[in-house]
């Protein structure tokens, strides 16, 4: 199998944190040493959200060399985007309503104001050149990002959450929108998140000092309830000879490519998506696209262009299942412009997964030994 330089970094990465890091990880988790000293932190997350690497090999391998107890904080946040996923999963018009609800929000001087780093807070704005610069953030800035966006400055928490998007390597609609939703107290009504300045302070190891913020803020209200779809998440068998994949589930192994004659990437670009996202992160998915792409001559890279012609040609396809987010909206409008006929497939591990994703994260987090007995031993 070939490896381009995005893969070989990413299992590079993974081996160097399992040998060197990942015993101090519980301890060490919540600092945040800046963009230089990432050591503290795996640093797998852009990869483990577009699968490159698949969360579950990650989890199997950690604990083929450590007892449950010893890496289980880590292993508890490697499912934390599961949950996610799973929250939305079952309840897809979150999703929807966030997407409709930015047609009706002002990009005004004050956001324009945080979006290029000229507030009168010096950590956030340091924040705000890191994203851009690194498209990365640590996940307590992410937090202390999102209070001081929400509580101080005043600004929708749609915005911010696009914002993310836009700039994060590992954006994606779920654990994005509803870590937003939860500083803000809407995911959890009532409970939300307030950055304070000796937090920051001590978990940048005295970085930032005497930063000014509003600490003592309301969390935010609004009278939409959201409840449980009916879902079937278990179709697992194969149906056509082609199969359509999307960059938010890039994982294909060997009995997975044996099983068709072509498989298509479909890059999601600019041009077909409502959040447009920065150059920076654009050629970081095509550059995933091309090392999946490398993998064998039966894998193909497609754009809105040549899926014209495909589609004129072939009609039937399986279809690895893309998540609630741009790409599962894409693919809709794809098949109903196309008159398509498909297959969803979803992975055994998200549907057993997603069944604990009803309640909150502690409902989850009780299940990981359920989840790791079917799957990881």
């Amino acid at each position: 199998m070939n490896t381009k330089p995005e893969l070989e970094f990413a299992q590079n990465r993974l081996n160097d944190f399992i040998e060197n890091n990942i015993h101090e990880y519980a301890n060490k988790r919540n600092f945040d040493f800046g963009p230089e000293n990432r050591s503290n932190i795996s640093y797998l997350s852009p990869f483990i959200s577009h699968r490159l690497l698949f969360e579950y090999d990650i989890a199997k391998k950690v604990l083929s060399k450590f007892p449950y107890l010893k890496v289980e904080k880590f292993i508890q946040e490697i499912f934390w985007r599961t949950y996610w996923k799973g929250w939305l999963e079952l309840r897809p018009d979150v999703w929807n309503d966030y997407k409709l609800s930015l047609n009706d929000l002002d990009k005004d001087d004050r956001y324009h104001e945080a979006i290029e780093g000229r507030t009168n807070i010096d950590c956030f704005n340091d924040w705000v050149n890191e994203l851009k610069n690194e498209n990365y953030l640590h996940n307590h800035a992410r937090m202390w990002f999102a209070s001081i966006w929400i509580f101080t400055l005043g600004l929708p928490w749609q915005l911010g959450a696009q914002f993310f998007l836009e700039y994060l390597y590992d954006g994606d609609a779920a654990s994005n929108t509803l870590s937003w939703k939860w500083v803000a107290g809407l995911q959890t009504k009532g409970k939300h998140y307030i950055a304070r300045p000796d937090n920051i302070q001590k978990f940048t190891y005295g970085r930032y000092n005497n930063i000014k913020l509003k600490t003592s803020m309301p969390p935010l209200t609004d009278q939409k309830d959201y409840f449980i779809k009916d879902q079937n998440f278990h179709n697992f068998e194969k149906k056509y000879d082609s199969l359509i994949v999307f960059d938010t589930d890039l994982y294909l192994d060997e009995e997975m490519t044996s099983k068709y004659s072509k498989i298509y990437l479909i890059e999601n670009r600019n041009d077909t998506r409502v959040i447009k996202l920065s150059n920076n992160v654009s050629i970081f998915k095509a550059n995933l696209l091309k090392n999946v792409s490398s993998q064998s001559e039966k894998i193909s890279i497609m754009t809105s262009d040549t899926l014209e012609n495909l589609f004129k040609n072939k009609q039937n396809f399986d279809v690895i299942y893309p998540f609630v987010g741009e790409n599962l909206d894409y693919l809709r409008i794809l098949e109903a412009t196309h008159n398509l006929t498909l297959n969803i497939l979803f992975r055994k591990e998200d549907a057993f997964c997603w069944e604990f994703s009803n309640k909150g994260y502690f409902n989850f987090k009780k299940n990981i030994p359920k989840i790791i007995s079917k799957f990881l031993v």
